[in-house]
């Protein structure tokens, strides 16, 4: 399965890259290809580009706070957490996941 999406935090430091984490982890775990863009204090790291959403499965926005470019996901299945549910259950969160695509197929 492929799965991209969005972390971003309050103060756009630690729970930001540590959602990041989490997710990619425990995604490639269960054999998942996985990209998340961070929106942090520093700016837009690791873009998603059009193809990769496109390309997409499903989206998760682990967010605490409003994002840029959350119309690029229009027409896709989404999936809108906080930071602290990916950090805290990353492993449940992408089954969630899997279980909502599976659903549509």
């Amino acid at each position: 399965m492929k799965i991209v999406g969005i972390s971003a935090c309050t103060v756009g430091i630690a729970h930001t890259y540590l959602a990041q984490q989490k997710i990619e982890d425990a995604a490639k775990k269960v054999g998942d290809e996985v990209k998340i863009e961070t929106q942090g204090t520093i700016g837009t790291e690791n873009k998603l580009t059009k193809e990769e959403i496109q390309e997409a499965d499903i989206i998760i926005l682990a967010v605490d706070v409003k994002i840029s470019g959350e119309e690029r996901f229009k027409g896709k299945k989404v999936v809108k957490v906080s930071t602290e549910t990916a950090i805290k259950s990353p492993n449940k969160l992408v089954e969630k996941l899997h279980e909502i695509v599976e659903k549509e197929n």
